[in-house]
């Protein structure tokens, strides 16, 4: 078997679907298969898994074990030569696994593959590809020094900005939402370190590669969307926990004093501490708990992008505004036009008739003009998208 696309889960029902879906299309000419490592969740995750994709294999762990453990399980299932450990609140393209694949099997030295990540607004995300976190990289990024000096080798290694989010090469760390790498060097290294409950597990795992002479990839010749946030909301907890992860990393890797730096620990563990709490209260206050299953700020219009007519007046019904309905059967997909003419509009891209690579398409072209989206889910019943990177997404239901 060519490739095993392992899925921890944990109360994210409606993003693991549509991930689901879009990973099954994606494995259509590859010998491939998923696993999805469930973490207990109190959704209804599992009974829509039976329910929806009976023949994927479904592992439902007793207990929230943590992001390295929940994929170590599933990696240990695997039949694949190749895993890719991908999130659930992740849209790949139909042609995603097949260019991944073709790149990796032309490396020699080949560690991990990541590829370029956009959030649901169609913005690219910097922390698809980054460097190692060593102390002075750690205060480029808390001081803002990397934003002055973008080009620099210096001041610009938290985001790896040698290379530019359109340019393929090598990077060091990779993020967890999407690494494609051999099972058996997965393995090698002995996977996630269980240690870690999460959050800095990939960076950790990413290094440990490194440190066996691999060379690990930013790939950006095919895009995923990743909505951020679904799987934790970030309180208290998460604060604690962020914290937690990255003096896990810190003492493993860069602890002084095993170096042989002697007193100077003291001045190096606090300087790691006040980033460490920086950093954690960024994100917290960054990604405040936020759930609506409607819509947050009400759009001035809607653009439904369907084939399906029956659907356009349920949508007026549940969104109570007009939704103009683009018939797909009699017109052309065309966005352009409609980027350069409206603003604080929702586009609706209906996935029984656009595929999942153009879904993503329209996000990238479309970024940063003003308006926001939701994919339909093939045969679903529900709308699904997010409008921020730092806020959990949105789902409407649709009876």
């Amino acid at each position: 078997m060519q490739l095993s696309v392992i899925i921890l889960n944990y109360n994210v029902r409606y993003f693991l679907e549509l991930c689901v879906l879009s990973v099954q299309s994606a494995l259509e000419t590859i010998d491939g298969e998923i696993i999805i490592i469930d973490n207990y969740s109190s959704d209804d995750s599992c009974a829509m898994m039976k329910q929806r994709f009976p023949n994927v294999k479904l592992i439902q762990n007793k207990g929230n074990l943590g992001f390295p453990k929940g994929n170590n399980i599933g990696v240990a299932q695997a039949k694949g030569e190749y895993i890719c450990i991908l999130n659930p609140d992740t849209v790949v393209a139909e042609d995603t696994f097949i260019k991944v694949l073709a790149f990796a099997q032309q490396q020699a030295d080949l560690g991990i593959v990541g590829c370029k990540l956009i959030d649901g607004a169609g913005n690219f995300l910097p922390e698809s590809k980054r460097g190692v976190p060593t102390p002075w990289v750690a205060f480029t990024k808390i001081t803002g020094l990397y934003k002055l000096f973008t080009k620099s080798g210096t001041f610009g290694k938290y985001y790896a900005q040698h290379l530019n989010e359109n340019q393929t090469g090598k990077t060091d760390i990779l993020v967890g939402a999407f690494m494609f790498l051999k099972r058996d060097l997965y393995l090698d290294v002995g996977g996630f370190d269980e240690d870690c409950f999460m959050y800095s597990d990939d960076i950790d795992l990413s290094y440990r590669i490194l440190q066996k002479g691999k060379s690990n990839y930013y790939f950006h010749e095919t895009t995923i969307i990743h909505y951020k946030g679904e799987s934790t909301v970030k309180d208290e907890t998460y604060m604690k926990r962020f914290q937690e992860a990255m003096n896990f990393f810190y003492k493993k890797h860069f602890n002084p004093r095993s170096r042989g730096f002697g007193t100077g620990s003291v001045l190096f563990s606090l300087f790691m501490k006040l980033g460490i709490v920086f950093f954690s209260l960024v994100k917290m206050f960054q990604g405040k708990p936020f759930r609506n299953f409607g819509l947050k700020t009400t759009p001035k219009s809607y653009f439904l992008y369907s084939a399906n007519e029956k659907l356009v007046e349920k949508l007026r019904l549940i969104l109570q505004n007009k939704v103009q309905f683009h018939d797909l059967k009699t017109e052309k997909m065309v966005i352009s036009s409609f980027v350069k003419s409206k603003a604080s509009a929702e586009v609706i891209l209906d996935n029984e008739f656009i595929t999942f690579k153009e879904c993503i398409e329209i996000l990238k072209y479309s970024s940063n003009k003003g308006f926001t989206f939701k994919i339909i889910p093939k045969n679903a019943n529900f709308l699904i998208g997010s409008n921020n990177s730092n806020e959990r997404g949105e789902i409407i239901e649709i009876e």
